[in-house]
């Protein structure tokens, strides 16, 4: 619990000095890098708003990207990097990303282990050559040999794909949507002397308008856990794939029936929507499309 929240903590510590950081950036740019070329926005509200928006929607995406590795290792709790396996269990997973990375010709990934009973896993890094990949001790203990591989193989699939990279992108030009709708609309409202409502307002526009960035981020997120289930299919064959999400189905169902949660892993959303208008902000599609889709693959 304690590592949890220092976690956490470092998160939002981390957040709150890159938001400084790049107030700090913009100031620069604005008044002193760009006018020295000529170009000068501090009179011109919409251009300047736009800018600023512009570098705190990618430079947080980017600075995120850039630390995610450490982030990630921070978020993880007990958790341990496997460099020479001592178990099989631990050889699995350290010689099968040391496969595909070989296959991609790209650099070793990371390779951690973190204790947790739900079967899951990820990939994370800003590049193909700095990526990491943890599984979960609960991943290792409820899945056969080769499921494991299967789900290493869509993680590196995430790695080989960019989809790291791709997401930050994504995740900048939605940022800066709706900082810029904010921020303009505060302005707006400043222009008339009523600067509180104008921060209400800014406020609840911020909150609505993320609410509906996500959407397009996760449809996104959606979309490449095909393309990475596609990657599994093809480096060990459909069938293991398959396997492992049926694995995870049954994980799924029994958790639910224990718990009386509709959703044991709603947390993680790796087991898809829960049905209708929520599946728009689940990461992953349901269990049972991307099934199928493997199973059209095959």
């Amino acid at each position: 619990m304690f590592k949890t929240l220092k976690g956490i903590g470092l998160l939002l510590v981390a957040n709150l000095l890159i938001s400084i950081a790049l107030y700090i950036v913009f100031l620069v740019l604005a008044n002193v890098v760009l006018p020295a070329f000529g170009i000068d926005i501090r009179g011109s509200v919409n251009e300047t708003i736009l800018l600023y928006a512009a570098i705190l929607g990618f430079g947080g995406a980017f600075i995120s990207l850039a630390f995610s590795k450490q982030f990630a290792r921070a978020m993880l709790g007990e958790r341990y990097q496997v460099t020479e396996p001592q178990t099989r269990q631990e050889e699995v997973v350290y010689q099968t990303v040391q496969e595909l990375a070989r296959r991609l010709h790209i650099e070793m990934p990371e390779v951690w282990i973190y204790e947790a009973p739900d079967p899951n896993a990820f990939a994370t890094g800003p590049t193909k050559n700095n990526a990491m990949v943890a599984v979960s001790t609960g991943l290792l203990q409820n899945m056969k040999e080769e499921e494991v591989r299967s789900v290493l193989a869509h993680e590196m699939g995430h790695v080989w794909n960019g989809d790291m990279f791709t997401t930050t992108i994504l995740a900048g030009l939605m940022n800066t949507f709706v900082y810029f709708i904010a921020m303009w609309v505060r302005r707006l409202f400043e222009e008339r002397d009523q600067a509180m409502l104008g921060f209400v307002v800014s406020i609840v526009l911020q909150i609505a308008l993320s609410i509906l960035a996500m959407i397009v981020i996760n449809w996104h997120s959606r979309k490449r856990e095909f393309e990475a289930d596609r990657f599994s299919g093809k480096a060990y064959g459909p069938a293991p794939m398959i396997s492992a999400l049926q694995s995870i189905q049954r994980y799924v169902e029994a958790a639910q029936v224990k718990y009386s949660t509709q959703d044991a892993l709603a947390t993680m959303k790796i087991s898809g929507g829960t049905g209708g208008w929520m599946n728009l902000f689940a990461t992953h599609p349901p269990i049972e499309e991307r099934i199928a889709a493997l199973r059209r693959l095959a």
